[in-house]
């Protein structure tokens, strides 16, 4: 067993620390390096939660129907008049979106999952490697900094650009396309439901 966890993270370092060997220039080195492997982490969290996505489609889209519907009938019920059955109703509706609300919350924690991995190999390939920082930087994180800054950000960029980039890309598209349904919707029904 630890010849294979032995293999498996051999093989796992020669993917990543390609990345750090396309130029002759350290820092650019890191950079790309850092870069790549922020870009690797967002994919692998984005896979993750469009799998789940995908394989649970048929609850999230319950849960949608339950917020629609019920946001549909409580909006009748205080077009009607009937206050007692608006509140009711309003109530079930809250309770339905929050399920959903706190559903897609646990998907969107499946999105940093591969980070700690990250860190860890970071850890063994850099640590106690500084690089200076030029001000007005400096004036905020001191004058040098370690890999976790540097990773940090370069993640934010990635998942940025990945933001821009998923609605072309073949498999994610349609990932985005179910939740701007899903949002789209409840904004829109949020928007309608009056306040008591």
């Amino acid at each position: 067993m630890a010849t294979l966890s032995t293999a498996a993270f051999t093989w796992i370092d020669a993917i990543l620390i390609a990345g750090y060997r396309l130029t002759g220039f350290p820092f650019v080195n890191f950079l790309i390096g850092t870069l790549y492997l922020s870009f690797l982490c967002v994919i692998a969290g984005e896979l993750t939660v469009a799998l789940a996505l995908k394989i649970n489609r048929r609850y999230f889209n319950q849960l949608n129907a339950a917020v629609s519907e019920k946001e549909q009938l409580a909006l009748g019920a205080y077009q009607t008049g009937n206050m007692e059955a608006y509140k009711g109703l309003n109530k079930e509706a809250t309770d339905a979106w929050g399920k959903q609300f706190f559903t897609m919350f646990g998907y969107s924690a499946g999105m940093f999952w591969s980070l700690p991995f990250a860190l860890a190999w970071l850890q063994t390939r850099f640590a106690g490697i500084r690089f200076a920082v030029a001000p007005p930087i400096s004036w905020i994180i001191g004058a040098t900094t370690g890999y976790l800054i540097i990773f940090i950000l370069l993640y934010i960029l990635a998942r940025i650009v990945f933001k821009y980039l998923r609605p072309w890309l073949p498999f994610f598209n349609n990932i985005q396309r179910m939740l701007d349904e899903g949002f789209s919707s409840q904004a829109r029904t949020a928007q309608e439901r009056p306040t008591v």
